[in-house]
This record gives C-alpha cells, structure tokens and sequence, in this order.
C-alpha cells in the first residue's frame, strides 16, 4: 500500500476526482468534506500528508490548518485552493508554513508530482 493522503474539501466532485488521480498512482485515500471530519479523523487516521482546501463552510482551512499544526507539528500539508492571489500564498507558504500551495484548476501530473515530493522521506 502507497503512501496515505487525506484529502480535505467540501466540494464532492473535487473530492473525487483528486482521490481518483492519486489512487491511479498508488497512494491510498482518505475524504473529509468539512474541517471538522478532516480534524475527527485524524485521530484515527494516520495520514503521511494532507490536501486542504482553503474556503470551506463553517471552519474555513486556516483554521483547520492552525489546529493541525497545534497537534500535528511535522504533518505535511498542501494547501489546495483556488484563492491564488500573492497575499494568500504569502500567508500559507510564509506566515502559517505550509508544505505547499496548490491552486485550482490544477494539471494531474502537477498534483501528483508535487504530492510526491511533498511526502517523500
């Protein structure tokens, strides 16, 4: 079994098709379509990254990605967002740390090259 991925978004089709993508390459996958099931699972789950999207109802992904980090310091995490504006990179990149920041729409290879790299050991 490949390495695990949990995906975080509310958007059931995003959901699919990145879980769809990542699969086809070998890496198993876990869904959350709120940042309050992403937070529930990860006491359970054991992920080696995870995917967050950035504008979600009810918990927004900064704060779901501030309490990752709270508890789960070396937990690697992409922020996945369409928000692709200097300052929001800015933000996840610098100020918060984030492994990486992907931006919606992305290319397949893209995802997976960077999902590679991000939990390489």
């Amino acid at each position: 079994m490949g390495k695990k991925i949990m995906v975080v978004d509310d958007e059931p089709d995003t959901v699919d098709l990145i879980k769809l993508v990542l699969e086809t390459e070998g890496f198993e996958v876990v869904t959350a379509f709120s940042g309050k099931e992403c937070l529930d699972k990860l006491s359970f789950e054991e992920p080696d990254a995870i995917l967050l999207d950035i504008m979600m109802p009810e918990m927004d992904g900064w704060e779901v990605f501030k309490k990752i980090r709270q508890k789960y310091k070396k937990l690697p995490v992409a922020i996945l967002t369409v928000r692709n504006q200097d300052i929001d990179k800015m933000l996840g990149l610098h100020v918060l740390k984030a492994n990486d920041y992907i931006t919606k729409p992305f290319g397949r290879k893209e995802l997976v090259e960077r999902v590679k790299k991000m939990v390489k050991s």
